[in-house]
């Protein structure tokens, strides 16, 4: 079986989907052809003479692509990208499927068989293959680095002749995967540390971390499936907010996380309680590729409203690509084991409970329910061939 990796092209993507020591795992081990299209990891600091001396070919785009079984991609798809691929092709990478709407289309139209690592189910059997916490836990760390270079303050406590310095505090809303990685670094960096999650179940891996966990005698519980976060309803998030605006006003670093699958994320941070805030604090908004945390986010921009700097940084991961490349490529390799039988051969069992429930385009259509409710067409019939119903 043939296994291609072409290099990213999206702006700012860094990350490589293969490093050369699971080329070396799948050369020697699994009996696989592995083509690399030259330079793809210069990026993540992994030169094409490290990825031949593991047994990868190397090439041009094109002669990666040639008589490929899987491709595999960190980054979605562009439209430019899809068009350049072979019919049938099996893509395995980041899809974005509720927000790609075209490329997914694109994809289907030439009976791609996509399979997107956001859509990996949460469950112990799948740990191993869940990217979205990998990239998440590269995330957190690096967010709480760059909200700590931004600050015009020491964060930990400092005892010197010139006086003592009290240490920072840090506040991060959403102890997801990023959330709990947030909180560890600021802990790390010698913070005070508060943290909200709408999931109460989480304060016990909060307080483990040496952070106070928010709560407020009022219910604002919201816990949903996979782990996740569901919607509030309006009177919760009414006190959702009214406890964070309690603790906002002396952070020095506000942390925002909180996103929910296939919705915008809620606004956590108005105005107002900007306003609050010091001079000079900071607020890193992760969830700004799905709308933002604080109302006063730029995706992609760091802007200065009254006196706080609000960051809304895309792509964390990306700026940690060596470690970042390192663990997607775990990810995906062990998710691409699911797909071979025990020749090495490919072989696709969308009854299989991880693979079936990934798959978004196959044989000629969008087959993810989710992903067709989104794009507004009509639910599968049942005797159509559905890898996940």
């Amino acid at each position: 079986m043939k296994v291609s990796v072409l290099g990213e092209t999206r702006p700012g993507e860094s990350r490589v989907a293969l490093i050369p020591a699971l080329v070396k795992e799948l050369v020697e081990k699994k009996g696989f052809d592995v083509a690399v299209e030259a330079g793809a990891g210069l990026g993540s600091h992994f030169p094409d003479a490290l990825f031949e001396e593991a047994g990868a070919t190397m090439g041009d785009a094109s002669s990666v692509l040639a008589g490929a079984d899987v491709l595999l991609k960190v980054a979605p798809p562009t439209l430019d990208e899809v068009a350049r691929l072979p019919e049938e092709q099996v893509v395995i990478g980041f899809m974005a499927p509720f927000s790609n709407e075209e490329v997914v289309k694109a994809m289907a139209a030439r009976r791609i068989t996509s399979f997107s690592m956001e859509l990996v189910p949460r469950t112990t059997r799948a740990q191993r293959m869940d990217a979205l916490s990998s990239q998440a836990t590269v995330a957190g760390y690096k967010a709480v680095l760059k909200g700590a270079d931004q600050l015009g303050k020491l964060l930990p406590m400092f005892m010197t002749a010139a006086g003592t310095i009290r240490p920072g505090k840090v506040l991060v809303l959403g102890a997801g995967v990023a959330g709990l990685q947030a909180i560890a670094t600021a802990r790390r960096l010698g913070a005070k540390v508060e943290a909200f999650d709408v999931r109460p179940e989480v304060s016990e891996q909060v307080r483990s971390l040496g952070a106070v966990f928010l709560e407020t005698e009022h219910d604002v519980t919201a816990s949903g499936e996979g782990g996740y976060a569901k919607e509030l309803s309006e009177e919760q998030h009414r006190r959702e907010l009214e406890l964070i605006a309690a603790h906002i006003n002396d952070a020095d670093i506000v942390i925002t996380t909180a996103q929910i699958p296939g919705r915008p994320a809620p606004v956590l941070i108005t105005e107002e309680m900007v306003k609050s805030m010091s001079h000079g604090s900071v607020i890193v908004d992760m969830a700004t590729e799905s709308g933002g945390n604080c109302a006063l986010s730029e995706a992609g921009q760091t802007v200065e409203v009254h006196g706080v700097h609000i960051m809304g940084p895309l792509n964390l991961p990306g700026e940690i690509p060596f470690h970042a490349s390192q663990m997607y490529a775990r990810n995906i390799v062990t998710l691409l084991y699911e797909m071979v039988d025990d020749e090495g051969a490919l072989k696709l069992d969308f009854g299989n409970d991880v693979v079936g429930p990934c798959c978004v385009t196959h044989g000629g259509e969008v087959v993810h329910a989710g992903t067709r409710e989104r794009l507004g067409l009509q639910p599968l019939d049942r005797e159509e061939e559905t890898p996940n119903g």
